[in-house]
């Protein structure tokens, strides 16, 4: 067994790890291939225990070569955060401390936390007081969470008690949403049992952002109870639907308007960017992911829903032998759908608490002004496309205009092959609208001006390799090793004034 005076020898073991990981510069896409990370995990299970600094080293070195670099500021693949260090050495703290975050007596601390996070966060998003907030593991099961919610406030409207009759009995639930919704909406609605013949999708412009006449005509054909899903964040353009419009039409067919926020909730942080979603609050529930923009590590989202008592009836988990909180103490069981959990709102709590509203705002913001600056640079290349309108934090490219689609889809995804084998900036391809695109987020939370000049002469370099032609002159030249990357062979932007 392991003593509790080795503690310490051990977490500070873990931390020089930790520390050295975050503080070099390594390739971010993982280097190691799967036989070699099979090799170095599938030993033997050992009879006997090992000692436990042993055992963190193997551990260390067994990673390595197999972690993705989302914690530096060139990652630029999926929308992921890059863990705020006050939120990772919170993490610490919540994994000592060992709390179950499931109910206020087994930790009242933790409850507390999420109380106060609560009241924050929808101050910050701008969303209406009084809503419950469950903290889940992610944007996912916040929304499963949320349309959990909804389901039964439908049905209930209806007159039908799903809590005592279950659904085999209950009213069909006609559920509304765009044709290009997030792939995890449609994993919560399998979840909760919805299948695609309960699904209407509607028609989207071509920025992905649901239009609201289709709707209207749809729900105008609808009998029964409906749920609208919405998006605040579209996972290539960027772009939101029209919430506040959406919400009106869905409220006036006695629907439910949900919205999938998962990053693009966090625009409400930032003043100039409010306009993009006008009306937000007018929607009956959110889901927002806190390890995306806010940066808290890995897992964390929120389930915000305005009916307090749809949330409790959809998630409520009780018995006599969990206690009663006092008066007007927080029961987190109420709120998601585990009754043993981490303590996920210390590290929220922390993160918040780092930033502040002006500490939030200015990433947001700033990560929103690279995403421009890098289309302006792009869009002085002949042989690249900046498909979608550069709204927010996303940027999906197409190279080639003028070709046709199938040399252009080549084009593209050998762009995104090129930088791959490089391994200097990480990008990946998706297909949206019938066409390859090359996807770039602006997410990580150091990523700021300069790095930007890097991506754009990577890009262009890349381009100019593709199609075989020379790069634009002051778009890139060789030189020293430049954003702090070593072994890149190049300056970024060289003289060329920043926008």
């Amino acid at each position: 067994m392991q003593r509790e005076d080795d503690f310490k020898a051990l977490a500070q073991r873990a931390m020089n790890h930790a520390v050295d990981f975050r503080g070099e510069h390594h390739p971010p896409r993982p280097t190691a291939d799967l036989e070699t990370l099979r090799a170095r995990f599938a030993v033997d299970l050992p009879e006997q225990g090992r000692p436990g600094e042993e055992v963190l080293e193997a551990l260390a070195m067994a990673a390595q070569g197999g972690l993705v670099g989302n914690t530096q500021p060139n990652f630029y693949a999926w929308v992921m955060g890059a863990s705020h260090p006050v939120g990772v050495a919170a993490e610490w703290l919540v994994a000592s401390w060992g709390q179950n975050a499931g109910t206020y007596d087994t930790a009242p601390a933790a409850a507390t936390a999420e109380d106060a996070v609560s009241d924050w966060l929808l101050d910050l998003l701008g969303l209406p007081a009084g809503s419950s907030v469950g903290f889940s593991t992610g944007a996912t099961m916040a929304s499963t969470i949320c349309l959990a919610a909804a389901r039964t406030q439908v049905l209930r409207d209806q007159g039908y008690c799903l809590e005592q009759e279950g659904l085999f009995d209950a009213p069909n639930i006609g559920v509304f949403l765009g044709e290009e919704a997030h792939t995890t909406i449609h994993s919560a609605l399998r979840y909760l049992g919805f299948g695609d013949r309960n699904l209407v999708k509607i028609p989207v412009d071509e920025q992905g952002r649901m239009r609201p006449a289709a709707l209207q005509r749809a729900l105008a054909g609808h009998c029964g109870p409906a749920i609208v899903i919405c998006q605040a964040g579209h996972i290539i353009s960027g772009d939101f639907d029209p919430v506040g419009e959406l919400a009106d039409i869905a409220h006036a067919h006695g629907a439910w308007c949900h919205v999938d926020g998962a990053f693009g909730l966090w625009s409400r942080t930032v003043p100039e960017l409010k306009s993009l979603c006008p009306g937000m609050d007018m929607a009956d529930s959110w889901s927002v992911d806190g390890h995306k923009w806010l940066q808290i590590p890995y897992d964390s989202g929120f389930a915000i829903v305005r009916d307090s008592d749809a949330h409790r009836r959809a998630m409520d988990t009780s018995a006599s032998y969990l206690g009663e909180a006092p008066w007007g103490a927080r029961t987190p069981s109420q709120y998601c759908p585990e009754l043993s959990r981490r303590a996920r709102g210390f590290a929220a709590w922390a993160v918040i608490q780092s930033l502040g509203r002006q500490g939030i705002r200015e990433m947001v913001q700033r990560h929103c002004n690279c995403a421009r600056q890098l289309a302006r640079y792009l869009e002085e290349d002949p042989d690249v496309e900046v498909v979608n309108h550069v709204v927010l934090n996303q940027l999906a490219l197409s190279i080639g205009p003028g070709l046709p689609q199938a040399e252009r889809n080549r084009l593209t995804d050998a762009v995104a092959k090129r930088l791959a084998e490089q391994n200097r900036v990480f990008l990946e391809c998706s297909n949206w609208r019938g066409r390859r695109v090359l996807r770039v987020s602006i997410i990580s939370r150091e990523t700021g001006p300069a790095d930007i000049d890097y991506l754009a002469g990577e890009l262009l370099d890349a381009v100019a390799a593709v199609t075989r032609r020379e790069p634009p002159p002051g778009l890139s030249h060789p030189g020293t090793a430049g954003a702090g990357l070593p072994g890149s062979g190049r300056t970024a932007f060289p003289g060329r004034k920043k926008p």
